[in-house]
């Protein structure tokens, strides 16, 4: 109201601002009260003060009537500009916009967006009836909140819709894209090659022959890697460096590493079969830590036996590629010793051992445990054995803790978890047997108490997980069992006391028998060699007899999962019990082993619920087929003949199409492998 009134006043324009106008109101104020006051005190003076203040607010009122002038001038030509700049940004910047009306059709498109339509006419029609691919874009990103990723015209864009407005920005982000695609294709791989059995194979060679075995060798891996670009360098007889790029990388993994296969298969013809290994990592900068990634790959892939290849970044899952074949003895008996001497050692500067297997024990990791503990007598060191008596346990399991009540010192020596998580100090040892992933031993919680003071002994492939800082590692593909290689370190331990007994005698010859299903399958002349020193050690073969005879209900469970059999092809059996019927664990194993007495069976699987509520695969192969790359895919492990796993909050019949599609998927892989 008030600025109305002024403007129907024709005042002066700056009278129209408010802060202006008090500031002339002000000076006429001041001026009027000082010709007043010069006039009090006299006429003449009076007058003259009268004169200056005229001329003073006469220039301050046009100063004022100036700057407001001035002001909308430049807030007028300050508007014009910018909306002149808008609209020139909405015609000339380098993003395409693309505004709809209420029927979704396009009602407006600038100029920079028009250009990828060429001379098609767009205004009026939608989208989809123009370009498809781009409506599908624009409708999957509709509820993003911030930019979304697309390719369409074979370039990259960044695009917002913003459907509130029904306006979509697109922004060509393909100079970007190709710049991210180049650094992460450039980044810089490392891998360590290792001849798995060169001084094996080498023993018994000529110079002259171990000469061309190497040339051949390395000329070998030399065309492979110029084939795909990279660096090679050995460093010794049995040790190559490679260099290359994340890009090179991907190709070798595409072509699954067939030096491999090449090498083994050329070389076993010629009667020296040699195997290698590799482990490559890569997504580091710093180039320590991505050399030491290697090895640690490398570490990986021999632990898991070897012919086989690791890839691994820091913070990725690994990818294993080869490890197709049984691994070939490489272990001699100076290792046995010098770990024996090594785990003697390590006794002594612990003030107690505590020893445990993995969860739901069978007889090589119980036996197992027996023997670390009569190691620690041997060496006067108190061992406790843990073990929860209240999980579920197979029929031999039981009677073997039914015999031990016999023998009063090892029956005290038995401990809960928990017990011996509060025993456990600083200088305790935990020594794990017969597994090497933490999350399945029996002894989690002291474990995560004494991380950094713990020893692996395993007869297992290695796999992803596996403890950060153990003491000692003992990792053995190559032998049939963890009972195997205690017996061997028991023959390098004081004799003059504390022999071994006839109960652990007889626990770890039936945990060899088991594993090797009674001297059968995956046995060397060093088995047959514990086993010898194990019976002259007092093992009863009648207790082991009665330790394997099983009860009634298992045998009838054995026999109704045998039933269940089906052919998913010629050479692999697969069995799956009933959603909700749970089965033990070793009853599962044994119908699995039974199944490769089948004509034609190369592979068996047999899904059951355990007691647990989860539900177990147990894999059996005659060596053709590997099931452990299978099982590890299903988050388990195991050997390339005997593997499992266990997997939590799913049915079985859902993990059974689950294996079906693995199966089919390999027997894809394998084909295809074969066409090649």
């Amino acid at each position: 109201m008030m600025k109305q009134l002024w403007a129907r006043l024709r005042l002066p324009v700056f009278m129209q601002n408010s802060r202006l106008r008090w500031i002339a109101v002000y000076g006429l104020g001041l001026g009027l009260l000082g010709v007043i006051t010069a006039f009090l005190v006299n006429w003449i003076f009076g007058l003259i003060v009268l004169v200056a203040a005229v001329i003073v607010l006469i220039v301050i009122f046009n100063t004022l009537q100036e700057i407001s002038i001035d002001t909308q001038e430049f807030i007028a030509d300050l508007s014009y500009r910018i909306k002149r700049g808008e609209q020139e940004a909405l015609i000339e910047m380098p993003m395409g916009i693309l505004i709809f009306n209420e029927q979704q059709r396009v009602a407006w498109i600038n100029p920079y967006l028009q250009k990828y339509f060429g001379e098609t006419e767009i205004l009026g029609k939608t989208v989809a009836e123009v370009d498809q691919p781009l409506a599908d874009a624009i409708t999957e990103h509709t509820q993003d909140e911030s930019y979304g990723t697309i390719t369409w015209n074979d370039k990259q864009f960044y695009v917002l819709v913003q459907a509130e407005l029904n306006v979509v920005y697109l922004m060509d982000v393909s100079h970007y894209a190709q710049i991210e695609r180049d650094y992460h294709n450039e980044q810089l791989v490392l891998g360590n090659i290792s001849l798995d059995n060169y001084d094996e194979v080498t023993q018994s060679m000529s110079d002259s022959d171990i000469s061309t075995l190497r040339n051949y060798v390395t000329s070998t891996l030399t065309d492979w890697t110029k084939q795909f670009n990279m660096y090679l360098r050995r460093l010794n007889s049995d040790h190559y460096l490679i260099v290359g790029h994340l890009q090179d990388l991907e190709r070798l993994e595409d072509d699954k590493f067939k030096v491999l296969d090449t090498i083994r298969e050329t070389t076993s013809k010629q009667n020296y079969p040699l195997t290698l290994s590799m482990g490559i990592a890569y997504g580091l900068k710093d180039l320590n830590r991505l050399a030491s990634l290697a090895q640690s790959n490398l570490d990986l892939a021999l632990g898991r036996g070897g012919d086989q290849v690791v890839v691994k970044a820091e913070d990725e899952e690994a990818r294993f590629y080869g490890g197709k074949t049984n691994p070939m003895e490489k272990r001699t008996r100076v290792r046995a010793r010098m770990i024996s001497q090594a785990l003697q050692e390590l006794f002594s500067q612990s003030d107690q051992i505590f020893v445990a297997g993995h969860q739901t024990p069978d007889m090589d990791s119980l036996g197992a445990t027996l023997g670390i503990r009569r190691i620690a007598q041997m060496n006067g060191k108190k061992c406790w054995i843990i073990l929860d008596e209240d999980q579920q346990t197979h029929s031999d399991i039981h009677q073997l803790l039914k015999e031990l009540d016999n023998y009063a010192e090892i029956k005290d020596a038995i401990i809960t978890p928990a017990d011996a998580a509060n025993r456990a100090t600083e200088q305790s040892l935990l020594v794990m047997v017969d597994h090497s992933k933490p999350s399945l031993s029996m002894a989690q919680s002291v474990y995560e108490q004494l991380q950094n003071r713990t020893v692996i002994i395993d007869h297992h492939r290695r796999g992803e997980e596996f403890p950060e800082n153990p003491i000692l590692v003992y990792i053995e593909p190559y032998a049939s069992s963890t009972c195997e290689l205690i017996t061997e370190m028991l023959e390098y331990q004081p004799q003059e006391a504390n022999a071994i007994n006839k109960i652990e005698a007889t626990a770890m010859l039936s945990g060899i028998e088991i594993d090797t299903k009674r001297f059968t399958n995956h046995t060397g002349t060093r088995t047959f060699d514990a086993a010898s020193y194990l019976r002259s050690a007092g093992a009863d073969s009648e207790l082991i007899a009665q330790f394997n005879k099983e009860n009634p209900d298992s045998y009838m469970q054995r026999n109704h999962l045998i039933s269940l059999v089906e052919l998913v092809d010629q050479h692999v059996a697969l069995i799956a019990g009933e959603d909700g019927q749970s089965y033990d664990s070793v009853t599962a194993a044994q119908a699995a082993d039974s199944l490769l007495n089948m004509a034609g069976i190369m592979a068996s699987y047999v899904i059951t619920e355990r007691a647990d509520g989860r539900v177990g695969i147990s894999a059996r192969s005659t060596g053709e087929i590997n099931v452990q790359l299978m099982m590890e895919q299903m988050g388990g492990g195991g050997h390339l003949q005997n593997a499992a796993t266990q997997i939590e909050n799913k049915r079985v019949s859902e993990v059974r199409q689950e294996l079906l599609n693995l199966i089919n998927h390999q027997a894809e892989e394998t084909a295809q492998e074969i066409k090649e």
